[in-house]
This record gives C-alpha cells, structure tokens and sequence, in this order.
C-alpha cells in the first residue's frame, strides 16, 4: 500500500463540465474529510479548459486538475481520471454531489473488515425542496437483485473501489454507451459480477437532482438501453428485469412522442404485467399525462423512472 495499513491512500475522480461553483462545493467536501490517509482529488474537465486555480499541493490533500483525454463525455472523464491515480483505492463523485462528514473514513473501515473490492454507502437525495434518505442492503447489490431493480441507492459518487480490481478484475467505464448514459450501472454490474459489494448503511453523499444533462435526454436513454440490452446477457435471464427495461424505453419513446412506444410498452407488460413503466409509458403515449409530470412526481420520492 502507498497509504499506512489502516489508512490507505484514496484518489477522488470528479468529472465536471461548466459547474464551477458546485464542483468547488464537491471539492471541499472531499477534503474536509477526517481521514489519516493521503488523498488527491482527480478533477477531470470534460469539453471546458481546465481551471489550473483549483491546483492545491498539500501532499496529504492534493488537488490536480486535467483534460479528459479519451472519448467526450462521462465515461471517458472518468477513466482519465481512472488512468491517472495510483493510489490504493479510487473513489468517485459527481461534481454536482456532496460528499457528508465521516463518509470516507467509514467506508475505508468497512473494506478492510470485509476484504473486499467495492464498497458504497447510502444517500440523500434533495430535489426541488424534498430530500429522501435511500440506502441499499448487500443483498439488493448481489447481481440478480441488481439487474432486476438497478438500486439506484448505490450510486456512482459513493464508490470506492480497490484500484488493482478496478483494473484488473472489473475494468473501466465503457466509453461506448450512447452519451455515456448509465455507464454507473454498466460498470456496477461488473463490479456485482466479480464479488459481494460491502455497503456502509448509512445516507453519506448528497445528491442533488434536478440538473443531470440525462435526465430528459429521452433520445440517449433508448439509445443506451438498447445497448445495454445487447451487451449484458443477464438482463435476458430475468423476465423482470428485461420488462424494467423496455418499460424505460417505452417511457423515453413516449416522450418523445414517437409511434414505437405503445409497442415496447407491449412488451415490457408481455415480459412482466406488474411492470408498472409499462403503464406508465402507455398513459403518456395516449397523452393522458405528461412525460415531465410523471418524471417530476418521482424526482420527488427520490426515484428515476
């Protein structure tokens, strides 16, 4: 280890584009973490010259910053970011998330208990004046729970990830998904498929919703599941799981008022009737209610659709 034994070293990927007074509020709450290790906070600047002001040498609490050297978007920010730690675990966070007092110090802890890969904590989601505390069990993260309800709990700023097993065992973010949308659920089946993830029960990352350039980007969305659906073969093998993703596709079809929407709806309910996106999908496909109101009313609850 380059760390000490109880504390090892942690590099931080932050992947940003055009947030700077959030990413400044992401940075600061990685560094005011109580922690004994070394970490270094990876700012990666995706399609936005980089802001050299953030540098900070503090060889316990070091900042770099960098320009994304592979494929534009998410996925490619984070594997320069990826590529360029060498500490002993890599962790992740959204530059617009909110790391909370204790979170990197419980997470180190509990790895090392478990001998394990990848670990991840609860969060607290805050959207339009609500926030809603959602934390996910170990066993929701075991693969055939994952794939069927996508736990959307174990979200990507909360990862830590030993960096031998990020390299070698689970690999990079794929940089092929259309707009790189879901690539945290591309590469968190990966991580489930290589071992058992550990999970600190407790909300310690905000997550502020709202203003995710995914959230309505319905083209990219159907793009991605499609893709999705190709790639990993144990959507295939869960009629639940493959009726949450056509009901998805359904529902970003839906919304953009295109005709093969009724037909996915179709689809996702043949898979499994009780798959409510199918219905979902359906209502806004017959204009009964807007993709934007549904979509709103779930932010509220702390869910996607």
């Amino acid at each position: 280890m380059t760390g000490t034994e109880q504390s090892p070293s942690v590099d931080v990927v932050i992947a940003t584009h055009d947030r700077p007074e959030m990413l400044r509020e992401a940075i600061d709450a990685v560094l005011w973490q109580r922690y004994r290790g070394r970490v270094r906070c990876l700012v990666v600047f995706d399609g936005s010259e980089p802001d050299t002001g953030l540098i900070h040498s503090d060889p316990m609490r070091r900042i770099e910053v960098m320009t994304n050297t592979h494929a534009r978007g998410l996925a490619g920010a984070r594997n320069t970011g990826i590529l360029a730690a060498d500490a002993d675990l890599v962790a992740f966070c959204d530059d617009d998330d909110v790391w909370l007092p204790g979170k990197l110090d419980q997470q180190v802890t509990a790895m090392l208990a478990a001998d394990s890969a990848v670990c991840v904590t609860g969060i607290e989601v805050t959207y339009a004046g609500t926030s809603t505390v959602r934390v996910p069990t170990a066993e929701e993260l075991a693969l055939h729970n994952l794939v069927r309800r996508r736990v959307m709990a174990a979200h990507p700023s909360t990862v830590l990830v030993r960096r031998a097993d990020l390299l070698e065992r689970i690999g990079l973010v794929d940089e092929e998904i259309p707009g790189s949308y879901g690539e945290d659920f591309d590469w968190m089946i990966r991580a489930a498929g290589s071992g058992p993830i550990t999970v600190v029960p407790a909300p310690l990352v905000r997550v502020r919703w709202g203003d995710s350039q995914f959230s309505r980007n319905w083209r990219v969305i159907a793009d991605a599941i499609d893709y999705g659906l190709a790639k990993h073969r144990v959507f295939h093998e869960d009629r639940r799981a493959l009726a949450r993703l056509y009901g998805r596709k359904a529902f970003a079809l839906a919304a953009l008022g295109e005709g093969g929407a009724l037909r996915c709806a179709g689809q996702s309910l043949r898979a499994w009737p009780g798959e409510r996106r199918g219905y979902l999908a359906a209502a806004v496909a017959l204009r009964l209610v807007s993709a934007d109101r549904l979509l709103d009313l779930a932010h509220r609850r702390g869910h996607g659709i």
